[in-house]
């Protein structure tokens, strides 16, 4: 229910942008055929795959006018700022929102070349960026937790890391456990099978695709449950809920590390993470240092190899590394969205706390937002212009023992861990 004119000009501009970016698929307009994969593995790992600047415009042409979307976005922005003012909060949002889906454009329109990682890196980071002066980067945390899991070796594996369930019985699992969490939904989130998708499991608008033909273990489909659906699944719902900011419901690249970041320390925080799902994730990182510094896709896939991945997983994570640019190109960004997320939502929750914030934290979830915007958020929530989440984790929730928990880690983060080690040295053995 739209209540007076306020509201009404922030819907229609708000629709306006849902309409425009539709056609706009990031990862559907980069991906490769399967012929690629056959000729890589045809010539046993040895020749790179044949992908140059004009295959994506042969093999996977944009399916609208890219020049004419970057001036219906400019257009769209500029009657935000008419009708709603330079500086109005809600205004503001969509106003980058508009200037982020050009980019967007731009960058496929770039596909193949070097200004295509330029603008993925612009988009969703370096490898080498830092989070403040002198901090360590997203390689450093890679390298550490690279050498912290091989002391680790196998210690902790368990049966629920038997991969026992075939893609079909997990993708009953989940459709089971999801029906519940969503039980009060309009529309009952599906999950199926796909063999169109390079991740595991990938969450849609309203539903979750598995990986056709893998198999899984028990942690795994935990995590799908946890990070695709409450997660990925609850944030779309919550934002198609919206009444007048419907643009929550689509998110460009800024939201896809707050919600890649908001997934992964949901699976921290339900403890359904384990160090091979952690392995993973760091990895990228490195498999994205690597091609920023110069490695190609071979060199890429021997390290993926050398981590134990069997040839197809391999070839699958190189080709996330690689997709939009070329074999010897640099790399797509992306993938450093879920730890450079993660550590950026996990201090902005630590930071909320103490700073007396905590009740902004589940606007985290009212949609596909980014922390920027948390504030304008809280500000449209007293206004009754946006409605509060319906879906949203328990353990964010409950804020009272969340702020336990990040009260006790402000004071920890104090603490020098290398003289810890050598104090504990006599116990540490």
């Amino acid at each position: 229910m739209i209540n007076g004119d306020y509201q009404k000009v922030i819907y229609e501009l708000s629709e306006q942008i849902v309409a425009a970016q539709k056609p706009i698929r990031i990862l559907d307009s980069i991906k490769w055929d399967a012929q690629i994969q056959e000729h890589f593995f045809k010539h046993k790992f040895k020749k790179l795959p044949h992908v140059e600047s004009h295959y994506y415009q042969d093999k996977n042409p944009l399916q609208y006018d890219p020049h004419k979307k970057i001036e219906e976005f400019f257009e769209i922005e500029r009657m935000i700022r008419r009708k709603l003012g330079q500086y109005s909060g809600v205004g503001s949002i969509m106003q980058r929102m508009c200037r982020e889906y050009s980019r967007v454009v731009e960058m496929l329109m770039a596909r193949g070349t070097d200004k295509f990682t330029e603008i993925s890196q612009e988009l969703y980071g370096s490898s080498e960026d830092a989070f403040h002066i002198g901090a360590p980067t997203l390689n450093d945390l890679a390298t550490l937790v690279t050498n912290t899991l091989a002391n680790l070796k196998d210690q902790v594996k368990t049966a629920a890391d038997d991969k026992v369930f075939t893609s079909e019985e997990a993708v009953a699992i989940l459709g089971e456990r999801l029906g519940t969490y969503f039980a009060s939904a309009n529309r009952n989130p599906r999950v199926e099978l796909s063999d169109g998708i390079l991740a595991d499991a990938a969450a849609g608008a309203d539903k979750i695709k598995i990986h056709k033909g893998y198999m899984f273990s028990e942690r795994e489909i935990r995590t799908f449950e946890i990070h695709e659906g409450w997660v990925h699944l609850g944030t779309t719902l919550n934002g198609m809920a919206q009444p007048v900011c419907t643009f929550l419901s689509k998110g460009p690249p800024t939201s896809t590390i707050t919600q890649e970041g908001l997934a992964i320390i949901t699976e921290v925080f339900t403890f359904s993470s384990y160090p091979g799902r952690v392995k993973r994730l760091t990895n990228r990182i490195t498999a994205v240092n690597m091609a920023e510094e110069g490695a190609n896709f071979i060199d890429v896939f021997n390290f993926y190899r050398d981590q134990g991945m069997d040839e197809e997983d391999s070839y699958q994570s190189t080709t996330r590394v690689f997709r939009g640019s070329t074999p010897d190109g640099g790399p797509f960004t992306k993938d450093l969205s879920y730890s450079k997320g993660f550590i950026l939502i996990y201090n902005y929750i630590r930071l909320a706390v103490q700073h007396g914030l905590v009740t902004q934290i589940p606007l985290l979830f009212v949609g596909k937002t980014t922390l920027e915007d948390i504030h304008i958020l809280s500000d449209l929530a007293e206004e009754k212009i946006i409605v509060p989440p319906q879906y949203v984790p328990h353990q964010f929730q409950d804020l009272a023992a969340l702020s336990a928990w990040m009260c006790y880690s402000l004071f920890l983060n104090k603490l020098d861990l290398q003289r810890l080690a050598t104090d504990f040295k006599a116990i540490l053995r």
